[in-house]
């Protein structure tokens, strides 16, 4: 039987979030989920009456996380798992979208997660336990056309979240960025912000991949279910990585960028040395 945890998931509504509190409350353990309305909060409760307790937040509402965490920690601590989930996907052509939709992306998917990840390290670090996922994507390795804001979003959470791993491996703190490939969830539905299409140079190369990406929406290959069982083991490994991808797609295309890389790296090396004074 596995030792119940406290866990704390950012955005527990929909996609990843709602998967891993339902399996976590399944497996026994208890979740403080966060919420953004009234009517999420009294659905995310009912699920467990006894172990599952909303907060109200919205992550990029920073100058409330500390007050939050610091009562959630009274009231239900030592939390042992925080789960950065909260975030979205926005799709546009970079020469198209708007520099305030790049603004709006980072507020919730980076500053949201580190400000929720700030307010926990201390009381990790007293304790010298505690495990910190964040969700990031195979878009943090890999990119593709119409998603620059995103990925760049999600690139930043993974070279944040590796630093910190390190910072925190001394002290018994676990770090770990979960990256899924394509799943179904909301992210390429619902809760995907659009920038509407206005430079007719880019339609033969973007606009099948737009119309492909909404037509897939919902029969991704990825189920969220799995995807949260696979975290729940993750948590439970007395050594967990540091990276974790999930889903054979993202495995697949976050190899062959690796090795793109390094055949690239390889070709230019001579190029590369030149500098050396």
């Amino acid at each position: 039987m596995t030792t119940p945890k406290t866990l704390f998931i950012t955005g527990v509504s929909s996609g990843f979030g709602h998967a891993l509190a339902q399996q976590a409350l399944a497996g026994g353990h208890r979740v403080i989920g966060t919420v953004r309305t009234d009517v999420a909060l009294q659905a995310f409760e009912a699920l467990d009456h006894e172990r599952a307790h909303g907060v109200m937040l919205d992550v990029t509402d920073v100058d409330r996380i500390d007050a939050v965490v610091a009562e959630v920690e009274a009231a239900h601590g030592p939390v042992d798992v925080l789960v950065n989930n909260a975030g979205y996907g926005h799709e546009g052509i970079f020469e198209e979208s708007p520099l305030e939709e790049m603004r709006r992306q980072f507020e919730v998917n980076v500053f949201g997660a580190v400000a929720v990840t700030k307010a926990f390290v201390p009381y990790f670090r007293q304790r010298r336990a505690g495990h910190i996922i964040a969700i990031t994507s195979m878009g943090g390795t890999i990119t593709m056309p119409g998603i620059a804001y995103y990925c760049g979003s999600k690139f930043a959470l993974e070279g944040i979240f590796d630093t910190l791993s390190k910072e925190l491996a001394p002290l018994g703190i676990a770090v770990t960025a979960v990256a899924p490939g394509s799943f179904r969830t909301d992210w390429a539905g619902r809760s995907m912000r659009r920038t509407p299409r206005s430079i007719s140079d880019y339609d033969a190369s973007f606009n099948p991949i737009r119309q492909a990406r909404e037509a897939k929406s919902g029969k991704q290959l990825g189920d969220p279910v799995k995807a949260a069982q696979a975290m729940l083991q993750l948590i439970a490994s007395p050594a967990p990585p540091a990276h974790l991808l999930l889903g054979s797609d993202a495995l697949a295309l976050v190899r062959d960028k690796l090795a793109h890389a390094a055949d690239e790296i390889d070709r230019w090396q001579d190029l590369t040395r030149s500098t050396d004074g």
